[in-house]
């Protein structure tokens, strides 16, 4: 059995070394730049559309909290009735 272990382990070794190649290492280190260059722009792009859209809600929940705190019948209605801590 032992014999066996030893003959699989070159085996093992072999096919370590031959690894296939990637795209990474068949591809021109200005085009590779280039397109991290281009994914980090696309991030950064998405970082700034979500900026932007969570400004508007913000910007839109706070009108309508302003709207809200100039309608009566909605302070009136979401107001506590107990006017004892009031004395």
């Amino acid at each position: 059995m032992a014999k066996k272990s030893r003959q699989t382990r070159p085996a093992q070794a072999a096919a370590a070394q031959d690894k296939p190649a990637t795209l990474k290492d068949l591809l021109d280190p200005k085009v590779l730049e280039k397109l991290k260059a281009q994914a980090n722009d696309l991030k950064q792009e998405e970082e700034d559309r979500k900026a932007a859209k969570r400004k508007q809600e913000e910007e839109a929940r706070k009108a309508e909290q302003k709207r809200k705190e100039n309608d009566f019948e909605y302070l009136l209605n979401n107001t506590k009735q107990d006017w004892k801590q009031y004395k």
